[in-house]
């Protein structure tokens, strides 16, 4: 199968309200061109200084996703042109993203990275970190951020189960957030979970952004 191909099927299996996100770290501008070609508009990468120089060589129209883990430093690189930062999981890096954006007069959408998986190594928030985050007065003042969503991933298990738990966990705290007023810096509309191989459970779970990589550009 080639990679227009594989986004044409996975798309047509998709629910309509499900954005798909093609995670493209690793890969080179070439298969970045075919998925693009087929008609593929959003792509992940996970480390800002490859998708700066993707940025520059693929069309202006891609909408580039930040889906790995963000070093403060970094952010100053991927703000002129970044649409949604998945992986936010601390107020300093919210209050650097805002400082960065500023500069660009432009509000950068951002998604907060919610802890549901049962490994240490995962990154995110835990439910009472994300309370004390959303109700701090430093997050109140920041104008040039939006939290538009939540985003987590399920442990690397074949315990589907164990996955369909901790997507259901992340759909719980989304529909609570859901409950509170939107402010100028907080309107949740996205909730990115699932990858290629559990993002059926996270459709089933009510995720409405998925990841996928290996499913579109093959193994890397």
């Amino acid at each position: 199968m080639s990679i227009a191909n594989n986004i044409l099927s996975i798309k047509a299996s998709l629910p309509p309200h499900v954005t798909l996100v093609a995670v493209s770290k690793t890969k080179p501008v070439a298969d970045l061109t075919e998925a693009y070609n087929a008609g593929q508009r959003i792509f992940g990468e996970n480390k800002v200084q490859e998708m700066v120089e993707k940025w520059e060589q693929l069309p202006k129209d891609i909408q580039w996703h930040m889906i790995g883990h963000v070093q403060t430093n970094k952010v100053k690189y991927m703000v002129p042109f970044v649409s949604l930062i998945h992986g936010v999981d601390s107020l300093k890096l919210l209050v650097e993203i805002n400082r960065q954006a500023k500069r660009y007069r432009k509000v950068i959408n951002c998604l907060l990275q919610i802890h549901i998986a049962e490994e240490d190594t995962k990154f995110g928030l835990n439910e009472l970190e994300l309370k004390a985050l959303l109700e701090s007065d430093e997050f109140k003042q920041l104008e040039n951020i939006c939290i538009t969503g939540l985003m987590g991933m399920a442990t690397f298990t074949d315990d589907e189960a164990q996955i369909r738990k901790e997507f259901s966990y992340l759909k719980s705290i989304f529909d609570q957030l859901s409950k509170q007023p939107s402010t100028v810096n907080f309107q949740l509309s996205t909730l990115s979970m699932g990858m290629s191989g559990d993002y059926r459970i996270a459709i089933d779970c009510g995720g409405n952004m998925v990841r996928i990589g290996s499913s579109i550009f093959g193994n890397r």
